[in-house]
């Protein structure tokens, strides 16, 4: 230190000396520093007018694609004339984004990471307009040329079993790219980070449109019994009585298909099963289930979606099945279940449902008025009777009068749907439930290392329709971003219902035992994503001990039960690890509600390296 002091002194008597030789060095380094000033000022507003030209260009062509993405069938058919517009504004942005200016920019402090991922964004969004979409236009020009229907009631399955490939084909290619994009550096810069989320949000939207219609495709064939007769069980389930997979089941109705027709059979009250007795069920489900209560499930037929997994309710119903008259006779192919909101769907494509005393039901209204208003309208007795009713309309006219149209909008509607298990299925044949599963139509706990899921799973402990009242909520957020990434999660659980609702509403919904009125008493199941762990799961505000960890079927989950009175939630905190083998972002699968929205919101990763769906 005293060294650094002294130096002053030493060059003391050299400063007249020097001085004269100071400025000229002064300036020449001023100089430059103002020309390189107004060099950076020339290139920056050069960067900044170049920018606002990928801008224009990307936000163009991001916008004709979220265009098509909403299409009906005959746009897309078409599509082929309005690429090549998208393509050269793509093709544009792309070009202008890795000029030699760009490529310099990139690796300068502060701004290098924002323009890289504008580089990566006018890559990424060519390459879909270039390489996947096509593939996909083709595809639809294909089926638009085919034909589709089959007499009134049947459907023509040559031309999807042939699409079935070359839409798989192309749906990869586009989950690709859409990953490449949203696995780019979110940017800092605002103008940046506003087209790079708008980008996001409608790419994923087309991504997961192009996504359930392939795996629709893959089924398809399967459901409509291509090269054989098969006899499905439709299980029409409420989820205003949650039970893991779903609700309760109100009526069971028959779905026989053979070589593309359709043939919907009468749907039962789940009276008419009561007598043939219980569904064949583990030691493992009994203990959780039946054993440790409190509510103490006899699994006949209404208990039939309490497995997590479509697999076990399928070898429960067929146990029964076969004890009953009509079931006998008839070999059961597999299980097919349901909810209201699925009928919703279906009756917003193939036009409303009117009922024997002139209610028509619509797309909008469908679900609320089979979870709810029925209960508050209709006497007990006849509220199963007239979910099967509505079940069998919707059901039947779902492959009638088929179309390009009907077909392209039925099968993007069925693969979300199967996402959020409003859908699902499974075939007691080993080769053809493989094809189901892969698809996404077999609901169950985390099996996958490369998509990971937690799964959460909801029954009912109060005998009641309180499921209409319960709103969920879930928040993701990324911690580290490193191989076997860390999320945490926080997932809430909501008593929608008002004390003075709790005090007026039938009994049949707010439940048949006066000390739990309006009570949400909630039996929940954690799963971990497969190859994962969860950790550090916590009740807020509840006991220590709210969740304890227990093996079900072979399977590690974590279990809780909560009681929510009228107006209170309660909140679910914990730690996800997920497989190094991961390869997108942690997705929730749980009980389906009574609406589309999942309630799942991705928070900004903690960790600056990629961006979370």
């Amino acid at each position: 230190m005293s060294h650094m002091h002294a130096q002053p002194h030493s060059h003391h008597h050299h400063h007249h000396h020097r001085r004269r030789r100071i400025w000229p060095w002064v300036v020449g380094v001023l100089t430059v520093l103002v020309l390189a000033l107004v060099a950076c000022g020339v290139v920056g507003l050069q960067l900044f007018r170049q920018a606002k030209q990928v801008q224009a260009h990307e936000s163009k062509a991001i916008s004709m694609l979220s265009q098509l993405a909403s299409a009906d069938a005959d746009k897309l058919a078409t599509a082929g004339d309005t690429l090549p517009q998208i393509a050269q504004e793509t093709k544009q942005a792309k070009d202008i984004a890795h000029g030699g200016l760009w490529n310099f920019a990139a690796k300068m402090p502060f701004v290098g990471d924002d323009i890289a991922t504008v580089q990566g964004m006018t890559s990424t969004v060519d390459g879909i307009v270039d390489e996947s979409l096509p593939q996909f236009v083709d595809v639809m020009k294909t089926l638009s040329e085919a034909q589709i229907a089959n007499g009134d009631d049947g459907v023509n399955l040559q031309p999807i079993i042939a699409a079935s490939e070359p839409l798989a084909k192309a749906n990869d290619s586009f989950q690709q790219q859409v990953r490449s994009y949203d696995e780019l550096k979110e940017p800092s810069i605002g103008m940046i980070r506003t087209a790079y989320d708008d980008g996001a949000t409608k790419l994923n939207a087309l991504a997961d449109r192009v996504d359930a219609l392939s795996n629709t495709f893959r089924i398809l064939p399967t459901l409509l019994g291509d090269g054989q007769s098969r006899t499905y069980a439709v299980m029409a389930m409420t989820p205003s009585e949650m039970r893991s997979s779903g609700g309760l089941i109100g009526s069971v109705g028959e779905l026989t298909t053979e070589n593309g027709t359709v043939h919907i059979g009468d749907f039962r009250p789940n009276g008419d099963y009561l007598s043939y007795g219980i569904g064949d069920h583990s030691q493992d489900m009994d203990r959780v289930f039946t054993k440790e209560g409190p509510l103490h499930m006899s699994f006949d037929i209404r208990d039939l979606a309490v497995f997590p997994n479509t697999a076990d309710s399928a070898v429960a119903m067929r146990s029964i099945w076969d004890r009953t008259p009509w079931g006998k006779e008839q070999p059961l192919a597999g299980i097919v279940m349901v909810d209201p909101l699925f009928l919703q769907q279906l009756i917003a494509i193939n036009g409303n449902v009117t009922l024997p005393d002139g209610t028509v039901l619509t797309g909008d209204n469908t679900a609320e008025f089979l979870m709810n208003t029925v209960y508050q309208q209709y006497p007990e007795n006849e509220t199963d009777a007239l979910f099967g009713v509505v079940a069998s309309k919707a059901m039947a006219s779902m492959f009638s009068h088929m179309s390009i149209g009907k077909l392209y909008r039925t099968g993007a509607m069925m693969g979300t749907m199967a996402k959020g298990r409003h859908f699902t299925m499974y075939a007691f044949d080993k080769q053809v439930e493989q094809g189901i599963e892969a698809a996404g139509f077999t609901g169950q706990t985390p099996s996958s290392e490369t998509d990971p899921s937690v799964g959460i799973y909801l029954t009912e402990q109060n005998p009641s329709k309180m499921g209409w009242y319960i709103k969920r909520e879930a928040k993701i957020q990324r911690v580290n971003c490193d191989d076997g990434d860390l999320y945490h999660v926080e997932f809430t659980v909501r008593n929608t219902m008002t004390e003075d609702e709790a005090k007026t509403l039938p009994m049949y919904i707010t439940g048949n035992n006066r000390a739990n009125t309006g009570k949400a008493m909630e039996k929940v199941l954690f799963y971990a994503p497969k190859g994962g762990s969860i950790s550090n799961l916590m009740q807020l505000g509840g006991p220590v001990d709210a969740a304890k960890e227990t093996t079900i079927d072979g399977a590690k989950a974590y279990q809780t039960y909560a009681q929510i009175n009228p107006g209170q939630l309660v909140t679910y905190t914990f730690d996800v690890r997920v497989s190094p083998k991961a390869a997108a972002p942690l997705t929730i699968d749980q009980t389906p509600m009574g609406w589309a929205d999942d309630g799942v919101t991705y928070l900004a990763p903690k960790c600056g390296t990629g961006v979370s769906r």
